[in-house]
């Protein structure tokens, strides 16, 4: 398997645990600390870029949107439509899990900003 192949398969497993994380957020499991996920993976500041520009960190930011004005509630025929979407979801459970998906953008674009050129930790010799 070329570099290449490797780096893209790699994206595609990062998308997809994201995903499934968010998934299980709505069942009320929290599974993915996505910093330490990054760490672990030694992930390239690029590969976090493009997740943070791909659909599916805009789903997630969609979703946010959606629980803050679920959370907010109203009468108006859009907040209808979001009780009738998440009704479901108790909101101090809808709570959580805006927070969660907020922790996850916000890892993400803390380790771009962790990973800058130049940002090499001194050795202790």
């Amino acid at each position: 398997m070329s570099k290449l192949a490797y780096m893209e398969n790699q994206f595609i497993t990062f998308h997809y645990d994201v995903e499934k994380a968010v998934d299980y957020a709505f069942e009320g499991k929290f599974i993915l600390k996505l910093y330490d996920y990054l760490k672990l993976n030694n992930a390239k500041r690029t590969q976090v870029e493009d997740f943070i520009n791909s659909q599916t960190a805009s789903s997630i930011l969609f979703l946010i949107d959606d629980l803050d004005e679920y959370i907010k509630g109203g009468q108006d025929n859009e907040h209808k439509i979001l009780r009738e979407a998440y009704g479901h979801i108790p909101k101090p459970h809808a709570r959580k899990i805006r927070n969660y998906l907020n922790d996850i953008i916000e890892d993400a674009r803390r380790y771009t900003y962790d990973k800058r050129p130049g940002r090499r930790k001194k050795s202790n010799k």
